[in-house]
């Protein structure tokens, strides 16, 4: 593997700068929520946002997308939704007796499933072709998806009615989640400002990259340096999930119901060389595995009935298993 250079390294980070300043002219805060969404994109994955209505998530997405002059669609789920509402179906034409493709929502750089858990299960199902394989397939006819694809999908942790727990098969395949809160005093302020001086009437903003330009954020973060000390880091880090009652203080090993899989593993990975890219290095640190690990792993960890039932946060799981993991 070619090692990235310095001109590499620099391109990168003014191309990060460029889209976080335009996210910041229009999105107030959600600092965090821009560095996994910068962070997924790069690693080619996907991200779970969740958070109670009115934090900008829908307006993220939008931003992000047009910052970088990619296509957007945005689908409302609800119980009723169809997995053709989603990937498309075949239309039957009577003037010619024939049948044609017409593609549907998911054939966009950038989807936004807007309360992906009001979904059902069979229609949750049919994105896990698209997000896997990158791909779908209508009438037994293979579509490719465009690239680059990032699938970014919400759910509101508050409302139960009329909502469908997502199968764990489709929750390892978000690369990270991210758990948004309320804005602080100063953000919403700066907020109600923003609205109060129209500025927030036009949400759209000037592309500053080119799709492009994300394909080679992506080859750098593809050739960004992993020491074999990091990477024996995160296996000890999985290890310790998959078996909490040798490692874990029993209080809190007992409300560990499954580890992760090895595609948390590889999240790490991909996770950790993306944070050095926006820290302007070639090379990982143990620090970029560690500032991600909520992200990571919350949506990975299979808690106890025990653990739901006394509202214990999987954030608490998490730092218990990297407190027991010495940082190389």
């Amino acid at each position: 593997m070619t090692r990235l250079d310095d001109h590499e390294i620099k391109r990168a980070r003014e191309i990060a700068e460029a889209v976080e300043r335009a996210f910041a002219s229009k999105v107030v805060g959600q600092h965090a929520l821009l560095r996994s969404l910068l962070v997924t994109l790069m690693a080619r994955g996907h991200v779970l946002m969740e958070s109670v209505p009115g934090l900008a998530k829908t307006l993220s997405a939008s931003v992000l997308s047009s910052s970088v002059a990619a296509s957007f669609s945005r689908v409302q789920c609800t119980p009723d939704l169809l997995p053709s509402d989603i990937i498309g179906t075949q239309v039957y034409d009577p003037r010619t007796a024939t049948f044609s493709t017409r593609l549907g929502p998911v054939h966009a750089h950038f989807v936004l499933l807007d309360e992906i858990n009001r979904s059902s299960a069979k229609t949750q199902s049919a994105m896990l072709e698209a997000m896997q394989e990158r791909q779908t397939t209508i009438g037994g006819e293979t579509h490719r998806l465009p690239d680059p694809f990032l699938v970014l999908a919400t759910q509101n942790p508050i409302d139960e009615e009329g909502t469908y727990v997502l199968p764990q098969a489709q929750m390892d395949r978000f690369l990270l989640k991210e758990v948004l809160d309320h804005p602080t005093p100063l953000e919403e302020a700066t907020m109600l400002r923003r609205v109060a001086d129209g500025e927030l009437r036009d949400t759209s903003v000037e592309p500053v990259a080119s799709l492009d330009d994300v394909v080679f954020l992506q080859s750098v973060a593809d050739r960004v340096h992993v020491d074999e000390s990091v990477l024996r880091y995160i296996v000890e880090i999985v290890n310790v999930t998959r078996n909490p009652d040798a490692y874990l203080p029993a209080d809190v090993a007992r409300y560990v119901e499954h580890g992760v899989s090895p595609r948390g593993a590889i999240a790490f990975l991909q996770v950790a060389r993306g944070m050095a890219v926006l820290a302007g290095r070639d090379h990982v640190l143990p620090e970029d595995v560690v500032a991600m690990r909520h992200q990571v792993l919350r949506h990975r960890l299979m808690l106890t009935f025990e653990a739901v039932a006394a509202r214990v946060s999987p954030d608490v799981v998490v730092d218990a298993v990297f407190a027991a993991v010495p940082t190389p």
